[in-house]
């Protein structure tokens, strides 16, 4: 319904946002927080949080890149890629079951890891990535649609298939839902856990190199705030900040929410300062929203 009336409210202040051109190019731009997204989906599922997606999409945008320039195949530098990613995820899920500390500050540490890895590694230079092979997984077509938009599909089509129809997805739910209660039914915890931010590196790896390949080269200042715009989709899309409760259809349409909202403010031509703002308060309602569901429920 909010997705619904933002269209609506939109459509009727600027004639430009209905066009089959500018929804593409929406779909397309949110195409890449809502890849991140999924992997925070299935994070905070488990009452967990994940702060270092964004600079994970820089460490692997640039590892993609350097790899591409130091004369490796485009399917290799897209392995490195999401392979960085992955490892950094890996890490994260270790530190947070076996060392038993707090996701928000596990993850707040990678954050600030990754993004000095990126730094180090490019000299705070961008490195080009100009392959056309490799930039087809940014700006390529499948008939009419972007490509970004093909893996987004996908990727929502995987993760909606192991919520809803795998073990593992109930597992998810379970350990959200009360994770002591699921460890005494046999539950490994630790281990489902630490899936659930291996996922999450993965896929933050894999959004930093559709990026790449859509801009033809890589910075490491790359996804500096993305974190807040996932938590921001998943929150938007139903799943509570505590876990247990929520699904990736509803992050898609949360992060169809904030594409909009930031193409309809460039549409309106409001001034990009104030889009950061727009973007806080949702996340504070969505929040509130969030603490008044559960206190009813509980109630």
């Amino acid at each position: 319904m909010v997705l619904a009336l933002i269209c609506l409210l939109l459509s009727l202040l600027t004639p430009r946002f209905l066009t089959s051109e500018n929804l593409i190019n929406v779909v397309r731009q949110s195409s890449l927080n809502a890849i991140v997204a999924a992997g925070m989906t299935l994070v905070i599922l488990t009452g967990g949080i994940d702060l270092s997606v964004g600079s994970l999409l820089a460490v692997s945008s640039v590892f993609s890149a350097g790899t591409l320039a130091a004369g490796s195949s485009p399917l290799m530098a897209i392995l490195a890629g999401i392979g960085m990613g992955l490892l950094f995820g890996v890490a994260n899920g270790l530190i947070i079951t076996v060392g038993d500390v707090a996701p928000f500050i596990v993850t707040l540490g990678t954050l600030t890891i990754a993004r000095g890895i990126a730094l180090v590694y490019t000299n705070g230079a961008p490195i080009m990535a100009m392959d056309n092979n490799f930039r087809f997984l940014g700006r390529g077509e499948f008939g009419p649609l972007p490509v970004p938009i093909v893996i987004l599909f996908l990727v929502y089509a995987a993760v909606y298939f192991v919520l809803n129809r795998t073990t593992f997805g109930s597992y998810i739910f379970a350990i959200g839902g009360n994770q002591e209660a699921a460890r005494l039914s046999g539950v490994r915890v630790r281990l489902i856990k630490a899936a659930t931010y291996a996922i999450s590196g993965l896929l933050a790896g894999l959004t930093g190199v559709i990026l790449t390949g859509r801009l033809g080269s890589a910075q490491p200042n790359l996804g500096s705030g993305d974190e807040l715009d996932a938590i921001a989709a998943v929150v938007l899309g139903g799943t509570s900040l505590a876990g247990g409760r929520g699904g990736i259809i509803g992050t898609l349409v949360g992060a169809l929410i904030i594409g909009i909202l930031a193409n309809g403010l460039n549409l309106l031509n409001v001034n990009a300062y104030y889009q950061p703002v727009a973007k806080g308060i949702v996340i504070l309602i969505a929040i509130l929203v969030d603490r008044r569901v559960r206190a009813s429920s509980a109630a």
